[in-house]
């Protein structure tokens, strides 16, 4: 099984070289490590290379992205940057962040999982944050989502949804449409990994107007986007984000936002929705 692993980059000099130790010291070798840097104006570069003189394993991309912020996108392009230059013969491509600490058996556990399970088309994971002496689950995981800190994809599922998009909620996005393909995604949340740089919650209070956008992209419709609005402002007791993913959506209707998925996909995400949605009603 031919594993490429691909690792965006951006100023993570703290970070980086205990992520490929990590990756290089696996059970399981990946056939090939892509660091790909985006612009940083650290020490990255210079601590990357020192690998790459080590190992033939590591290579090294610079990727000069364009300035603007642009949630969930920029890490993505860098992502298939690395992939436009990665074997063409890979039988997973994993796209793994730049401040994560594998366990020694993770990659060997993960080609087990996917020689095992052929509709088998992500794995993953989970990330742990470091508390008190103690290494614990962080909050940010869902129980049924595979990060896209951590994420890898079988070839067959990757190609069948298109790649994944450069935009923000892309690896919630991938996994819908792997469901539409009949892929299955599966967490081991015996394969902890630790998280050196959690998610920081200003990034999580910034991501409603980017949220409408993508509910406009996937097809959800007005209603949907309305009610899932109204959920994520509970569960962030922030009555503003109501507006921030209206204000989003509409925007992205407003301005003609290119859609994320076939109309068939799109139709199939709604009811899965609706049916989620329901189940949930009925709990209360």
């Amino acid at each position: 099984m031919n594993i490429s692993v691909i690792i965006p980059v951006h100023n993570e000099e703290e970070t980086i070289a205990k992520t490929l130790s990590s990756l290089l010291s696996q059970s399981l070798f990946p056939n090939e490590i892509i660091v790909v840097d985006d612009n940083s104006t650290d020490n990255t570069k210079s601590i990357v290379n020192q690998i790459v003189a080590e190992t033939s394993k590591v290579r090294y991309i610079y990727h000069a992205s364009t300035p603007e912020h642009q949630p969930g996108g920029k890490i993505v392009k860098a992502f298939l940057k690395g992939l436009e230059l990665a074997n063409p013969n890979y039988d997973i491509i994993c796209k793994f962040d730049a401040d994560l600490i594998f366990p020694p058996n993770y990659l060997e556990i993960m080609a087990d999982q996917f020689s095992a399970s052929p509709q088998l088309g992500m794995f993953g994971g989970i990330c742990t944050v470091e508390k008190n002496g103690h290494w614990i689950k962080e909050s940010v995981t869902g129980a049924n989502h595979v990060r896209g800190a951590l994420k890898a994809y079988r070839r067959g599922c990757y190609e069948d949804i298109g790649g994944i998009k450069p935009v923000f909620g892309w690896d919630t996005i991938d996994e819908l449409l792997a469901e539409f393909h009949g892929w299955s995604y599966r967490i081991d949340e015996s394969l902890k990994v630790k998280h050196l740089k959690p998610t920081a919650s200003r990034y999580l209070k910034s991501r409603g107007e980017p949220q409408g956008r993508v509910l406009y992209g996937m097809r959800m419709g007005p209603v949907l986007t309305t009610i899932r609005a109204i959920i994520q402002s509970f569960r962030k007791r922030k009555i503003s984000y109501f507006g921030q993913i209206l204000k989003g959506y509409k925007l992205a209707k407003h301005e003609k936002m290119p859609l994320l998925v076939s109309k068939e996909a799109g139709m199939f995400i709604r009811r899965r929705q609706w049916g989620i949605i329901r189940k949930k009603a009925f709990r209360f």
